[in-house]
């Protein structure tokens, strides 16, 4: 089983030891802390969102529900509380920031970016959409995701990608969106 030091693994943590919670709190709580800071949420709200993320981990846990990690704990953690944040985010329209440091993060960050997905866990629809998204061009990836995903309005995302205006955007988004929905419909028939 994955483990998230040499000592721990989802066995121990099934089994209920305080000792062996407190060390898997402790050991990723600062890392996750720093991470969450580039995405200007108070530090109230980062240590509330990396307590929810750690609950539903034990929760889990604990019902069955992760009976094999394809990923270490951290990097679990870190997912879960990516999600946390952006549903923040969304209903507070805030940004992503850039201020946070990388030297105690380190290789976590990377980790969260390619944690691998159970594919059997998604839907047939979700699993078009992740196909067919992955090939369209990477300015369509990143205004879609920016608009449908982080929340950004079409004014944040013209200041944000240097768009010349709202227009520009919109008709993007909407060529962007239209190619995604073809490339579906014709694998879908």
């Amino acid at each position: 089983m994955q483990q998230t030091s040499r000592t721990i693994s989802l066995e121990d943590i099934r089994q209920g030891s305080e000792e062996v919670l407190r060390q898997v709190y402790g050991e990723n709580r600062d890392k996750f802390l720093n991470f969450a800071r580039r995405y200007q949420l108070s530090e109230e709200e980062n240590i509330d969102v990396y307590q929810d993320a750690f609950v539903a981990f034990h929760d889990n846990v604990m019902s069955g529900k992760i009976e094999k990690l394809t990923s270490s704990v951290s990097t679990y953690l870190f997912s879960v509380g990516k999600y946390m944040i952006f549903d923040r985010m969304r209903k507070n329209k805030k940004k992503v920031g850039s201020q946070f440091d990388l030297e105690i993060v380190k290789d976590d960050d990377n980790l969260v970016e390619t944690l691998d997905i159970d594919d059997n866990a998604l839907t047939p629809e979700q699993q078009l959409l992740r196909t067919h998204f992955g090939t369209l061009g990477k300015k369509c990836q990143e205004l879609l995701t920016l608009f449908y995903y982080r929340g950004y309005t079409i004014q944040e995302i013209m200041e944000a990608e240097s768009y010349n205006s709202e227009n520009v955007v919109k008709s993007a988004k909407s060529r962007c969106l239209k190619t995604l929905k073809e490339r579906i419909a014709a694998n879908s028939i």
